[in-house]
């Protein structure tokens, strides 16, 4: 099944276009952290969105911290750390889930079908593994 969904994912482009501009009106620490995870460098990126996090007194609060949640999975994923990406990466996808299909201009079911594949990947790898893990299967998170 993981097999499948990973030829699936492969099939489909990691752009269907060219990056768009991203949209007016974002929080600047929302857009730096972005801006991070896109270039794979997930502890910056952690130090932008929970700023942004914790200054933001709406629910939009809880996409921030889904998309933090899910690049300190990748951080760990990174350093080998199999039950911290695992983890961070179950808890982030679930917390991303609730701003499906779309929020901010994010196409945030996109980033969740990623992290969901990388997940299951890092499942059937296992601890012992983790290293093996393809770091191109790491998602950007996009604009709807």
């Amino acid at each position: 099944m993981v097999a499948a969904a990973v030829a699936a994912a492969a099939e489909e482009p990691l752009r269907a276009e060219p990056d768009r501009e991203a949209p007016e009106g974002l929080p600047e620490l929302v857009l730096k952290g972005i801006e991070e995870f896109n270039k794979g460098e997930f502890y910056e990126c952690h130090e932008y969105l929970e700023e942004a996090w914790m200054q933001e007194p709406k629910r939009v609060r809880f996409l921030y911290q889904g998309i933090l949640q899910v690049g300190v999975g990748f951080y760990h994923l990174q350093n080998g750390n199999w039950r911290g990406a695992t983890g961070l990466l179950r808890n982030g996808t679930i917390r991303l889930k609730e701003f499906e299909p779309e929020a901010l201009s994010i196409d945030v079911s996109r980033l969740v079908r990623r992290c969901m594949l990388c997940l299951e990947e890092l499942e059937d790898l296992g601890r012992e593994r983790v290293r093996e893990f393809d770091q191109s299967m790491i998602p950007r998170v996009e604009w709807a």
